[in-house]
């Protein structure tokens, strides 16, 4: 499907059966990462589809097979995860490269990463704005550091870019984090992994050291995507009587987005752990909260702010201070898009009150998704309330989710072009 647009209708509104999700784009990225620094050691399965770990692939095989005597360029698109980790990994091997993507990407900001990179004693520059890609990085950095300092409440990407490298450092790396730590499940994931794959770790405080060390041979396997599955939630949320199987979801998931089972209690969707999977099920046992904190999981914050419109319940969220440099600045969309029927969010420092007595019932609602996947599936499900939901540059989905909507028309929504 190549499209401008989509239709989307749900005349049922029953929603039910299985959705076999795809692998996580977070642990597929970092795994990747992981295989391509142990030289062959460590294998990969259940890699994820998406499009940022499709990329992510061509981009580590593009720079591992380039004429060393040229300047070899990687342009990553609009895949922020690459770029970031990318930034860090290019200065581990051999080679002169220029990283850079979509003009959303040369759009965010990747200095705090670099000036840690040059800290240790990274040669990187800037080919057009200063703190911005693309950027231009002289291979096989010569370390002149072993402990650097960086702001933990910007993007923890950040930070899990230079761990991942770290063991393969000359002297290792000390990572000190000044203030509060941002999305501090995605950190914990990255150690996990690195540990998974013979890499170990003290953290202490605000300081995490990892020592020079080899990798063992080992297998990572992917685990199914939880940010994928908090779409599945809404859905339920939304449907009359639904109920959803999602196949290899751990209750002792390495991903922060598990946070969804928790905070969907309080929309009436009870979370249950089975031998063929993650159940799904609709209750009427909603609770009466009104804040919730994004900072350990800022990717679901646009499904719940969608979701919590669609059912005209008022709520405050904060720790969401991250998705202003995401794909889009996320705030600004979510704003404007819930406007569309009537819901407010309103910024109160660092808190947002979403705010629905205005709420109408337009016959179309027509969604923009800024070139952000989460704009698109954070949305959709509002088809279940809306008579007919119309969603713009919908192929955006492919960064994160390429099945959607095909398993969305699986679960009765009908999609027109």
């Amino acid at each position: 499907m190549n499209v401008t647009s989509i239709r989307l209708t749900h005349p049922s509104k029953q929603i039910g059966g299985t959705v076999q999700l795809t692998g996580s784009k977070s642990e597929s990225n970092r795994a990747l990462i992981i295989q391509a620094l142990s030289k062959g050691l460590v294998q990969v399965e259940n890699l994820s589809e998406a499009a940022d770990t499709v990329i992510m692939q061509a981009a580590l095989r593009r720079a591992q097979d380039a004429d060393k005597s040229l300047v070899t360029t990687i342009d990553i698109g609009p895949a922020g995860t690459a770029m970031r980790f990318l930034t860090s990994y290019l200065n581990t091997i051999k080679g002169e490269f220029i990283l850079t993507g979509t003009e959303r990407m040369q759009q965010r900001p990747i200095g705090i990463l670099v000036d840690a990179l040059h800290a240790i004693g990274a040669k990187i520059g800037y080919e057009k704005q200063q703190g911005y890609p693309p950027i231009r990085i002289q291979g096989r950095l010569t370390q002149q550091n072993e402990r650097v300092s960086i702001k933990g409440n910007v993007s923890s990407q950040y930070i899990s870019s230079l761990l991942l490298i770290a063991a393969s450092l000359e002297k290792g790396l000390t990572l000190d984090i000044e203030g509060e730590l941002t999305s501090r499940p995605y950190v914990t994931m990255t150690l996990n992994m690195l540990q998974e794959a013979g890499i170990t770790h003290t953290w202490k405080d605000n300081s995490i050291q990892i020592a020079p060390q080899s990798y063992k041979p080992t297998t990572i396997y992917v685990e199914p995507d939880w940010s994928a599955a908090s779409y599945w939630y809404a859905i339920v949320a939304l449907s009359d009587n639904g109920h959803i199987v999602l196949p290899g979801l751990k209750e002792s998931s390495l991903q922060g987005d598990i946070a969804i089972k928790d905070i969907m209690q309080h929309f009436g969707v009870e979370s249950t752990f089975k031998n063929d999977g993650l159940h799904l099920t609709k209750t009427a046992q909603v609770s009466s909260e009104t804040l919730f904190d994004f900072k350990e999981c800022p990717d679901l914050a646009q499904t719940i702010v969608a979701l919590t419109a669609a059912l005209k319940r008022d709520i405050s969220i904060t720790g969401v201070e991250t998705l202003k440099i995401k794909e889009t600045d996320r705030l600004n969309a979510l704003k404007v898009e819930i406007a569309k029927f009537g819901a407010e969010l309103i910024a109160d420092g660092e808190v947002y009150h979403i705010r629905t007595a205005n709420i109408y019932t337009p016959e179309n609602l027509d969604i923009d998704t800024y070139e952000d996947h989460r704009m698109a599936m954070a949305f959709a499900p509002l088809a279940l309330v809306f008579p007919q939901l119309t969603i713009h540059e919908p192929m955006v989905v492919e960064k994160s989710y390429p099945d959607f909507w095909q398993h969305l028309s699986n679960q009765g929504f009908q999609i027109q072009e």
